[in-house]
């Protein structure tokens, strides 16, 4: 019986394209690294199947190695580097993959006992805690269970470094909430006494704010040590996360201990503050606090059964791709860490598919190097490139915006899941710039969601830069800034669904890139838009920010996207075609803003000019792929032009456009209030009957394949 069952499963492997000249091993978490590695024996770690993997390598090219991971928990103290001497070769892969039907969970963390969290005693916490709530919640002593390293919180927001999160809860599979207040909302700021040094205009005096508050609730807080407020201190695309230095319950006056970039500010309805790392604050199931001088948690367990808490405590990535080759990993869940999940450098021909990546302080996959973080606050700089970080990476990239990070080439991430990650899904780099060398790395039909537990603005669901690469049939969604930022040329953007985005703040896009003309070739096609935005933002489904070009925009529906649905911002040559847009307000906003108030950026000596010169903009071969940059400079700069508008659809929309006829190319569009020139509307099937008017009155337009839009099945 046992020798059938082995046939069947070589027979298995044999049809998903292994052969029975594959080699096999085998890990399990009850198994030991003494053992020969089989099916009966299995080795105990994943370093150790490494091992054999390479020695195997090393005398033979059998047509795979396949390792396999019994069903279980792998709980790393440091991370697995995979590197040239893992690779496989073409036609010849090294595999890593959960056994069929089996759950295999990668973790940066340590389990605790259930019975090591305790009813609290001390009359002076008691005290310290909300009324009604004091019984629900339990202390575990880190301490005694001989856990000491709780990180450290850190500022956390716009333009500054990512760094892996402090020590995170989880509890049943989900990350559990710092204790805030208020939950679910935020406070106005009230008069600004002083706005603070202010790093963007070059104040590195680094002196915090300081500024009224208008509730009583803080006077709770007399006791707490710790206290950290978030917000949106100026502008809503710019939250940030500062420490409180002094709490004036009587004048009622926060004073944070570091600045913000722009300063604060009140007065807009964004423009508020929550505070968060509060004992006294803990009144709802999944929140909780550390109380790092006597290593205690406390935590308001998650409703219904509490079945297992985790704490995370790896700061570097699960696992590294450094160099390496043609690996595939396959089925694996990637979970409660402080950091990267999975980190990809150099190389080419990795395959990472149907895995998970969930319940991390950082991004669920890092593609190239990052940037060791700055120590000072600051919008831009020339840093260190440094493997497995990201750090203050777009920092960086927005003074050296042709740095080539080293991501490799042909890697694929394919049918994986990202989701409840602290600071963004993934970071998506490779190709050349200066050579406009493709990387033609992708990620396919993918799911990332809920990515912004920690960051909340310019974290997107994936950071796309470089040249060349490729996002194609994903759903993003559920994030309070961008789904998706872009930097680079000629990327790829096709069949992806973007919906609930940019939930909060204001002056962002669901899709947001700009700064630099030489950033074109970019195309978005075939994509569906919808619900985006919030009810006090202006904010956009696709947004051409300060001078962006050359993007082509075919075959998109947007629907309920955004206040205004595009917004070209001065730049040129963009080109939009066979689009349908329903229920927006304003399709587009066009605006001649290097002629006004962003002039500044086209001057002799300003922005555009140097990021134009760093690609050697005159020459091949960027004057052959867009030949419209060649005279950017001597083409009336500041006024926008050759952006096509033509043969869309618009549904139930008040205004195609706000620009002067100069600033664009209106062709022919149709316009109609009639939804039944759709499958179905009230289901949102947008596909066009075969017997619309658009048809007739636009000959040239194209059915857009929206039942081929978002992930397969």
């Amino acid at each position: 019986m046992k020798n059938f069952l082995i046939f069947c499963l070589f027979l298995l492997f044999s049809f998903r394209g292994f052969s029975q000249q594959s080699v096999f091993f085998y890990v399990s978490s009850s198994g030991k690294d003494s053992n020969p590695g089989t099916i009966e024996k299995p080795f105990a770690t994943l370093d150790k199947a490494k091992k054999a993997v390479r020695a195997v390598l090393k005398q033979q090219q059998p047509d795979s190695i396949i390792v396999f991971l019994r069903g279980g928990n792998y709980n790393f103290k440091k991370t697995i580097d995979f590197d040239s001497v893992d690779s496989g070769t073409e036609g010849h892969p090294v595999v890593y993959s959960a056994y069929p039907n089996e759950e295999v969970h990668i973790k940066g963390s340590v389990s605790v006992p259930l019975n090591k969290a305790t009813k609290i005693t001390d009359p002076k916490i008691l005290s310290r805690l909300l009324p009604g709530v004091s019984d629900q919640i339990f202390q575990i002593n880190l301490r005694a269970l001989g856990i000491n390293d709780y990180g450290e919180l850190k500022p956390k927001g716009f333009s500054r470094p990512y760094e892996p999160s402090a020590m995170e809860i989880f509890c049943n599979d989900l990350p559990m909430k710092l204790s805030r207040w208020p939950n679910d909302s935020a406070i106005s700021i009230g008069k600004v006494i002083d706005a603070g040094s202010v790093p963007r205009d070059g104040d590195f005096s680094n002196r915090g704010a300081k500024f009224n508050f208008t509730t009583d609730r803080p006077k709770r807080w007399g006791l707490a040590k710790d206290i950290w407020i978030s917000g949106f201190f100026k502008y809503g695309y710019a939250d940030d996360a500062v420490k409180i230095a002094e709490l004036d319950t009587l004048k009622k006056i926060i004073t944070t201990v570091q600045p913000h970039l722009y300063g604060f500010e009140g007065g807009k309805i964004f423009q508020s503050w929550f505070a968060f790392n509060l004992l006294e604050e803990i009144d709802q199931p999944g929140e909780y606090y550390i109380d790092r001088r006597n290593g205690i948690l406390y935590l308001f367990p998650p409703a219904g059964e509490l079945k297992n808490i985790e704490l995370s405590l790896l700061n570097s990535p699960l696992v590294t791709l450094r160099n390496a080759s043609r690996i595939k990993i396959r089925n694996i869940i990637f979970e409660n860490s402080r950091g990267i999940g999975l980190y990809i450098e150099s190389g080419h021909s990795n395959k990472i598919e149907n895995c998970v990546f969930r319940n991390l302080g950082l991004v669920g996959v890092l593609f190239g190097k990052g940037i060791r973080p700055f120590q000072n606050m600051q919008h831009a700089g020339t840093g260190q490139l440094a493997s497995g970080t990201i750090g203050s990476l777009y920092n960086h990239l927005y003074e050296n915006t042709v740095a080539n990070r080293d991501a490799g080439t042909d890697h694929l991430i394919t049918g994986c899941q990202v989701y409840n990650t602290g600071s963004g899904g993934i970071i998506l780099g490779g190709g050349d710039r200066i050579r406009l060398q493709k990387g033609n790395n992708r990620i396919e039909n993918c799911t990332i969601h809920d990515f912004n537990r920690i960051d909340r603005s310019y974290k997107g669901g994936i950071n796309i830069d470089g040249v060349g690469n490729v996002i194609r049939n994903n759903e993003i969604y559920n994030c309070p800034g961008s789904a998706i930022l872009l930097h680079g040329n000629d990327h790829l953007i096709e069949k992806n669904i973007i919906h609930d985005a940019v939930t909060d703040g204001d002056d962002m896009g669901a899709l947001y890139y700009g700064r630099d003309p030489s950033e074109s070739g970019n195309k978005l096609i075939n994509n569906f838009f919808h619900h985006i935005g919030n009810n006090h933002g202006t904010i956009m489904a696709v947004y051409h920010d300060d001078g962006a070009c050359g993007m082509e925009v075919t075959g998109n529906i947007f629907y309920k996207a955004g206040s205004r649905t595009v917004m070209i911002g001065g730049g040129n040559d963009n080109v939009y075609r066979n689009n349908i847009f329903i229920d927006c307000p304003l399709a587009f906003h066009i605006d001649n803003r290097l002629q006004h108030w962003a002039e500044n950026l086209i001057q002799k000596e300003g922005l555009f000019k140097k990021r134009l010169t760093a690609v050697n903009y005159q020459q091949p071969p960027y004057a052959t792929a867009y030949p419209f940059l060649k005279n950017y400079f001597s083409d009336d700069p500041g006024l926008p032009k050759r952006n096509f508008i033509e043969n869309n659809v618009v549904v139930n929309a008040k205004q195609l456009h706000n620009g002067k006829p100069q600033w664009s190319h209106i062709g022919n569009n149709y316009f109609t209030c009639d939804k039944s020139i759709f499958v179905n509307y009230d289901h949102m099937d947008f596909s066009l009957r075969s017997n619309a008017e658009v048809f007739k009155i636009l000959p040239g337009f194209k059915q857009i394949p929206f039942n081929k839009i978002g992930p397969h099945k």
